[in-house]
């Protein structure tokens, strides 16, 4: 195996030391790989394949270990392994892209993808021996991947958001379970802060974080099939009216303009706040906190209910892609199926405590973690986001203005009226913005 470089990745997976994952991966690298994919290709496979991997400082070495397990089952693959921070690999990408010198595979987050493949930067995986099938997977993992016809990579790890909450902080206030709506949040909210004097919970201006208060309303951003932007509509004024509720109530301290998300994640993790909507990347850090070291003191539900009683959350995680211009596609396909099979993301989890995207990676001792288990139920409740190419800089414009509103400076109408004009005149030409009455 070639090492290109190792440098540190995304923010946030970071529950087991390098250490400790490197070690779980020592019988694989000795040899307990075989038989994940079936027979062996005859003729072999040969060629190179350079990957680069987005994980975190944490993950990089378990993913590193498990390249050459793989260079080990196929040795007449040569693999080289490039570790990308997280933050910086989209425009990377597109940069190397256009230089005619992209990786073979990448390890992608889910909301890349629509945006690659209307650039023509992805191979349709139909028909190889990576395509995944749907029935492998859980809900909503492959269907961000399979657009115009063809399946445009194969989901390694997925995620989703829910309601992370202090124990100790609802005993001290009365409360014996989470709550299931969000005007239950508001009220349990308040009295956590009436009662221990803390904030009952924080709030991300992400507007990502903005997403489960409108699937609990039976809506979402857009709907593709009509091509109508949908997010200013009745019920996403509703939704986000009961975000913003959380802040003028005092159920929720009002959030700062800049990094709300590490504002949100240090009052959590001092126990200056009893709850927060976060992923599974944040426990890690959470439980070094003061208010979860040492004690089974972390609650996980799924996020709270609209007024529908329907409750959502977003379906994120990382895929691995297969670049169109790979020189040697065949290995390139054979990487991505050995690096996604069942048998690798079981150890991850075990390993990292990533969520797995596929059912049967889902065993007893993965499911025997509580964070693992509470997170695997949450994702019951998972959305799949429109796979749209212009997703990331809709989320921009979104999320300047979910910030006024949550920040006190706009009306949820007004910021998301002006979300979805700034969409339509910038981005989505053409669609159709409904009239309310």
């Amino acid at each position: 195996m070639r090492q290109a470089r190792r440098r540190g990745g995304a923010a946030g997976r970071t529950l087991l030391t390098a250490v400790a994952a490197v070690a779980l991966l020592a019988a694989t690298a000795t040899g307990c790989t075989g038989g994940l994919l079936g027979d062996d290709p005859a003729p072999p496979v040969t060629g190179s394949v350079t990957f680069w991997d987005t994980s975190n400082e944490t993950e990089a070495p378990f993913f590193n270990q498990l390249v050459a397990a793989f260079e080990k089952q196929y040795p007449e693959i040569d693999v080289t392994y490039v570790n990308v921070p997280f933050f910086e690999a989209q425009q990377r990408y597109l940069d190397a892209a256009a230089g005619g010198e992209a990786p073979d595979v990448l390890r992608a987050d889910v909301g890349w993808t629509a945006g690659f493949v209307a650039d023509g930067l992805l191979a349709d995986l139909t028909g190889t021996v990576a395509e995944p099938d749907p029935q492998e997977f859980l809900d909503n993992t492959v269907a961000g991947l399979r657009l115009d016809g063809g399946v445009y990579g194969v989901p390694q790890v997925t995620d989703t958001l829910a309601l992370l909450y202090n124990k100790a902080l609802f005993e001290a206030a009365g409360l014996t379970r989470p709550p299931r709506d969000w005007d239950e949040l508001r009220a349990w909210a308040l009295t956590i802060k009436e009662e221990t004097g803390a904030d009952g919970i924080v709030l991300n201006t992400d507007a990502y974080y903005a997403l489960p208060f409108l699937y609990g309303e039976d809506t979402d951003l857009v709907d593709p099939e009509k091509r109508t932007i949908t997010v200013s509509g009745g019920p996403a004024v509703r939704g986000i009216i009961a975000a913003a509720g959380l802040v003028s109530s005092g159920a929720a301290p009002v959030p700062p303009a800049e990094d709300a998300y590490s504002a949100m994640q240090g009052a959590f993790k001092k126990g200056e706040a009893a709850m927060m909507i976060n992923g599974p990347w944040s426990v890690a850090d959470a439980q070094d906190g003061s208010a979860f070291r040492g004690a089974d003191n972390l609650g996980i539900a799924p996020v709270p209910a609209g007024s529908t009683g329907t409750a959502g959350s977003p379906t994120g995680g990382h895929s691995l892609v297969v670049s169109a211009d790979s020189r040697d596609r065949a290995a390139a396909e054979l990487f991505t199926a050995y690096m996604t099979a069942a048998a690798q993301q079981e150890k991850a989890a075990l390993a990292l405590d990533l969520l797995p995207a596929r059912k049967a990676a889902y065993t007893e001792d993965v499911l025997a973690d509580p964070v693992r288990n509470a997170f695997y139920f949450a994702h019951t409740k998972s959305v799949a986001r429109p796979p749209l190419a212009e997703t990331a800089e809709m989320f921009g414009i979104f999320q300047e203005h979910y910030t006024a509103v949550l920040r006190g400076e706009t009306t949820p109408e007004a910021g998301l009226d002006a979300t979805a004009r700034a969409w339509r005149d910038e981005l989505l030409t053409g669609w159709i913005i409904p009239t309310t009455g």
